[in-house]
């Protein structure tokens, strides 16, 4: 508030009114500097300040115009230049959104969107909690691709050593888009049968390339296309020079959705935590926001220079109604592995869910997801009519991460089993087997000593070029399933635009189901996720003509 000289030296005491005159000039004169200073100012732009009455010269009128002229530029510059800090000063409007958040106002589903990794039954297990978690918190979740084995790594979790979740996302971002783009995109829901799951409206999904064509506002026929008419497309859509492509449209919709433009109310809530920080937990009394009982220990936090620790925490308080996610068009997880170490869950320790009928039937529905029938029906046909006879699984993992160093004890577990059988069953004993490891390179390992006793042994394979595979791949990207309706697949035009040239890698979705049939039992590396997922299958389905 500006404040004011006194009033009229004629209406001053008479007895200090010299004191006051000699005392009010000397003030009066600083004030006419100060005024004739900020004139010559004006005068450059054409402007004149009117005089003040000699009785009524505003204290704080320079400070005040400094202030403003100041605050004034501050906001032309971190406008122009898309400022960061611009949204620190000011709520985030219609004029400051990214144009993807303007176009989900419009949207009248909330979505949830993960980051999923590694090889295929990490994903499927992903997939899992997925399905759990859109339930829970009542959103559609977005069906991701199958992403190339080990495209996008986690890290570990156990030693606290794992990729950001911004940073995830965006890996799986850019990995989806170039599966489009190399045309070899092949959707979770083109391999895992959905079908029961989503008879009762109880889990929605959307596929992942129909939701960035209405997220993204981009024709994902484009993505897959190199024709002129993508890049005058890409021109009208940025109206500014050519250098403007359809990558960068995209590289923008994955920054904002991976979370690096931060959180947007409304539109989207990118959360930070993952398995260093949190267990998510799900109707478990007393536990919400308590310790978990595994934590990084004492040498680690010294070494990494470790702050945080891990806490159980509620999903459905934190990210449910009530919570500042919950208004979100999209929510975004990183990672939603999880597994047991050292008496705790690394990231999801939801088990069940007694108070809540709804989520308990998701459970265990989500427990067991089958291949899809033409799938199932090939790797039974292969158990049934190639090998013809009551047979043994053996999985091995030879080549693959740790695996390689074990070689020994991976064997060991299937002499135990062969020298088991032996004594009992049939010769020759019909074996599956099921490994990364190429039969040129058998020569010299157990596998080849087992190839050679053809008497006692009989040894089946499968490879991506034997004609079961080649038509099975053929019949999953031209049986169009539900690809009218986007809760399920993409539509017929993105299947059609997005058709690659060379067939999808199903050899071990076959592999599997093959296993799944093996009457004699099933022999597995101990470890890997592969061999976890055939248990499941051999414990859920029947394998029958």
């Amino acid at each position: 508030m500006c404040h004011y000289l006194g009033g009229s030296i004629s209406d001053a005491d008479p007895i200090k009114k010299n004191d006051e005159q000699n005392s009010w000039n000397s003030e009066y004169q600083s004030k006419k500097e100060a005024m004739e200073a900020l004139k010559n100012f004006n005068r450059t732009n054409n402007k004149r300040m009117k005089k003040f009455p000699q009785n009524q010269t505003p204290k704080c009128l320079l400070p005040m115009l400094i202030f403003f002229l100041f605050f004034f530029s501050f906001v032309l510059f971190i406008s122009s230049s898309k400022h960061p800090l611009l949204h620190s000063f000011f709520p985030v409007s219609r004029q400051f959104l990214p144009r993807q958040c303007i176009a989900s106002k419009t949207l009248t589903e909330r979505f949830l969107w993960y980051a999923p990794h590694s090889g295929f039954s990490n994903q499927l297990a992903e997939f899992k909690n997925a399905l759990l978690m859109a339930a829970i918190l009542n959103r559609t979740l977005i069906v991701p691709p199958i992403l190339d084995h080990h495209a996008v790594a986690l890290g570990s979790c156990p030693k606290f050593r794992v990729l950001s979740p911004n940073d995830l996302r965006f890996a799986v971002w850019n990995h989806s888009i170039d599966l489009l783009r190399n045309r070899r995109y092949l959707s979770m829901a083109d391999i895992v049968d959905l079908s029961s799951l989503l008879s009762d409206s109880t889990v929605r999904v959307i596929d992942f390339r129909v939701f960035v064509s209405n997220w993204c506002g981009l024709s994902i026929a484009d993505v897959c296309s190199a024709s002129n008419t993508i890049r005058k497309r890409v021109a009208r859509i940025r109206d500014e020079s050519s250098k403007f492509a359809l990558s960068e449209e995209l590289n923008q919709c994955g920054l904002l959705l991976s979370g690096y433009k931060g959180s947007v109310n409304d539109c989207l809530y990118a959360l930070d935590e993952d398995c260093r920080t949190s267990v998510w937990t799900y109707q478990s009394d007393g536990e919400d926001g308590i310790l978990d009982s595994f934590q990084p220990d004492d040498q680690l936090k010294k070494k990494k220079k470790i702050t945080f620790v891990r806490r159980r925490r509620d999903v459905y308080k934190a990210l449910g109604p009530g919570s500042k996610a919950e208004s979100a068009a999209v929510l975004s997880f990183g990672s939603l592995f999880t597994g047991s170490y050292k008496g705790s869950e690394s990231y999801i320790d939801i088990h069940e869910a007694r108070k809540d009928k709804r989520i308990q039937s998701v459970l265990q529905r989500t427990e067991f997801l089958p291949f899809v029938p033409e799938i199932m029906k090939a790797g039974k046909e292969f158990a049934l009519q190639r090998i013809k006879a009551p047979f043994l699984c053996a999985q091995l993992r030879l080549l693959d991460g740790q695996f390689k160093n074990h070689w020994k004890a991976t064997f060991l577990g299937l002499k135990q089993k062969l020298e088991s059988l032996k004594q009992n069953a049939r010769l020759p004993i019909h074996i599956f087997v099921m490994t990364d490891l190429p039969t040129s390179n058998w020569t010299g390992s157990y596998l080849g000593d087992l190839a050679e006793d053809s008497n006692a042994f009989k040894l089946f394979t499968l490879t991506e070029s034997d004609d079961l595979v080649v038509e099975t791949a053929n019949k999953l990207i031209n049986i169009g399933r539900d690809k009218g309706s986007v809760s399920v697949s993409a539509t017929l035009e993105i299947v059609k635009n997005c058709r690659g040239k060379s067939l999808p890698d199903i050899l071990l979705y076959l592999e599997e189901t093959v296993c799944s049939c093996a009457s004699l039992g099933f022999v597995g590396t101990a470890g890997s996720t592969i061999a976890e997922s055939i248990e499941l299958m051999r414990k859920y389905s029947k394998c029958s003509g």
